[in-house]
C-alpha cells in the first residue's frame, strides 16, 4: 500500500487487544493505542475516582505492548461516564426488577463513542478491538458474524452497533482460535500475558458479586426492600425474601424457602416488592417482545422472519420467528424457553450473521 492506513487500537491490557495490536502492527498498519480507564477496582467500595498510576496493572500491560512495538499510548479518562452512564443503569436496572447486561450498553455508548470520536482526532482510518468477531459487508449494509473460534464469540455483545460504527471497525481476531493468539503473544515474548487468567465476570464486580455492589452502591437498600412477600403463580403467600432487587428471573438456590418441591423466580413485581415463585415448567414461555431494537444484516424485516434467538450470553438460542410491531418486535419460539429476563439482550441470528438485537420487555 502506498500509504499506510492508521488503526486505533482499543488496548485494554489484556492478551486479546495486545495480541491484535500485534497483528496489526505485522501487517504494516500504522498502530495507534487507546488505554480507556474506565474503574477503579480498589477504591471501588468508597467510590472514589483516583487517578491512573504505573501502578496500574492493566495499563502496565497495555504500556509494555506499545513499547515494545515503538507506538504511542493516549490514556482517556471516561470514569465518569461510565459510572453517570452504565453503572447508573445497572442499578436502575436491578431496582426495576430486571436484569441489566452492562457491557452491551457499555460497547456501544462508551467505548465505541469515544474510540470513533478519538480515531478522528487523530486521523485514524478504523478502530480495532480484541472481540472474537467477524464484520461483513452485504447489499452495503455491515454486519456482525460469530468468531472462527465458537467458544470465545463475543458477537452477543455488540448488536447495538450501528452502520456507522461498523464500518470503522476492524476485529483482527475474528478467524483466530484462542490458542493461536496465545502463540502470538508468547512469539513477542511476553509470557505473563499469554499465561494471564480471563475474566468473566463485570468488570466492574470482579467478586461477581453484584447483591454486594448493590448494597454498597445504595445506602439503606437492604433495608428498604427487606421481607417482601414470596407468592405462588396462583397468589398465595409461601414466606419472605431478602428485598426483591437481590433476585433473578429463574433463581432457585439461595430462595431459602421449603415448598416440598423446587421453585424458581419467575416473576419480579418492585412496585410490590413482590417475587412470583413457580415451577420449571411455569418458566418456560412461548414468546416474547424486545424493544429498543437495532437491526445489523437488514435495513428491515418482512414479517415472521425466521432467526435463531439467544436470550442470553452462553444461551445456545432457539428457532424462532420475528416481527416488527411499531416500536418492538414480537418473537415467536419454535420451543420453550425458560428464564427469559427482562433488562437482557435478545439477540437474532441468522446462521453465523447477526440479524440485530433489543431488550427484553
Amino acid at each position: 500500500m502506498s500509504k499506510k492506513e492508521r488503526i486505533l487500537v482499543a488496548m485494554s491490557g489484556g492478551l486479546d487487544s495486545s495480541a491484535a495490536a500485534f497483528m496489526l502492527h505485522e501487517q504494516n498498519y500504522e498502530v495507534i493505542g487507546v488505554y480507556m480507564k474506565l474503574w477503579n477496582y480498589v477504591s471501588e467500595q468508597h467510590l472514589g475516582l483516583t487517578e491512573i498510576t504505573d501502578n496500574d496493572n492493566e495499563f502496565k500491560y497495555a504500556k509494555l505492548v506499545t513499547d515494545k512495538l515503538g507506538i504511542p499510548l493516549y490514556i482517556v479518562d471516561l470514569r465518569k461516564d461510565f459510572d453517570k452512564i452504565v453503572i447508573s443503569n445497572f442499578v436502575e436496572e436491578y431496582i426495576s426488577g430486571k436484569t441489566p447486561n452492562p457491557c452491551v450498553l457499555c460497547n456501544v455508548q462508551i467505548k465505541w463513542a469515544e474510540l470513533i470520536e478519538k480515531a478522528e482526532q487523530l486521523n485514524c482510518d478504523y478502530i480495532a478491538t480484541g472481540h472474537y468477531a467477524q464484520i461483513n459487508l452485504k447489499n452495503n449494509r455491515y454486519f456482525i458474524s460469530k468468531a472462527v473460534d465458537i467458544s470465545k464469540d463475543q458477537s452477543y455483545m455488540l448488536w447495538r452497533l450501528s452502520q456507522e460504527y461498523l464500518k470503522k471497525t476492524i476485529f483482527p481476531l475474528g478467524n483466530f482460535h484462542k490458542t493461536q493468539v496465545r502463540e502470538i503473544a508468547l512469539k513477542n515474548g511476553f509470557i505473563d500475558l499469554a499465561r494471564k487468567k480471563e475474566s468473566f465476570e463485570i468488570c466492574f464486580i470482579p467478586d461477581n458479586d453484584y447483591r454486594g455492589f448493590l448494597k454498597r452502591r445504595i445506602p439503606g437498600l437492604e433495608k428498604k426492600y427487606y421481607e417482601g412477600n414470596f407468592v405462588s403463580t396462583d397468589g398465595k403467600i409461601l414466606g419472605k425474601h431478602k428485598g426483591f432487587p437481590f433476585y433473578t428471573i429463574g433463581q432457585r438456590r439461595g430462595l431459602e424457602i421449603a415448598v416440598g418441591k423446587p421453585m424458581y423466580v419467575i416473576k419480579i413485581y418492585p412496585q410490590t416488592n413482590t417475587i412470583v415463585l413457580g415451577t420449571k415448567e411455569e418458566l418456560k414461555q412461548k414468546e416474547m417482545k424486545v424493544k429498543n431494537y437495532n437491526l445489523q444484516k437488514y435495513s428491515s424485516i418482512s414479517d415472521n422472519f425466521e432467526v435463531l434467538t439467544k436470550v442470553r450470553y452462553r444461551d445456545k438460542g432457539t428457532l424462532s420467528t420475528i416481527k416488527i410491531n411499531e416500536d418492538y418486535i414480537n418473537v415467536n419460539f419454535k420451543d420453550d424457553v425458560s428464564a427469559i429476563a427482562p433488562g437482557q439482550s435478545a439477540v437474532f441470528y441468522e446462521g453465523d450473521d447477526l440479524v440485530g438485537g433489543g431488550i427484553i420487555v
